[in-house]
C-alpha cells in the first residue's frame, strides 16, 4: 500500500476497482477475500473488509453468503463512466478554462490535442 495519506481501505477499494476496469477481475469473477488482502498487504482484515464493503455499497461487488465477493454485472461500465466524469472534472475543465484565459479557441485546442495524441 502507498503511504500517500489516503486511508488504507480507500486504497484497497481503488486497487480492486482498477483491477475490474483493466479486466483482471471480469464480471462475475471472485475477488480476493478480506483475509487474503490483509495478509498480502499486511493490514488488519477489518480494514480490507471496509474497502470491499465500500465497493459493495457502490454496486461494484456483491456478496455470496459463505462463498465470497464477486464482481457485479455492469460494474466495469459504471466504473469507466465514473472515471470519465472524474477525468473531465480534474483535467478537461481546467484545461479548457486555461485555454480560454490565454486566447486559445476550441478549434485550436482540438488541433493541439490531436498533435499531442499522435504517438508522443
Amino acid at each position: 500500500m502507498n503511504d500517500d495519506g489516503r486511508p488504507l481501505f480507500v486504497q484497497i477499494a481503488e486497487e480492486i476497482s482498477s483491477a475490474v476496469v483493466d479486466g483482471t477481475y471480469p464480471e462475475e469473477a471472485q475477488v480476493p477475500s478480506s483475509n487474503e488482502l490483509a495478509a498480502f498487504h499486511r493490514i488488519n482484515p477489518a480494514t480490507a473488509a471496509k474497502g470491499l464493503n465500500q465497493l459493495v455499497s457502490e454496486g461494484v461487488l456483491y456478496k455470496r453468503r459463505g462463498i465470497g465477493m464477486f464482481v457485479a454485472q455492469g460494474a466495469r461500465a459504471r466504473l469507466l463512466e465514473s472515471r470519465r466524469e472524474d477525468f473531465a472534472r480534474q483535467f478537461v475543465g481546467p484545461l479548457v478554462t486555461e485555454a480560454r484565459k490565454i486566447g486559445i479557441d476550441p478549434e485550436q485546442l482540438k488541433k493541439m490535442i490531436d498533435v499531442w495524441g499522435d504517438d508522443r
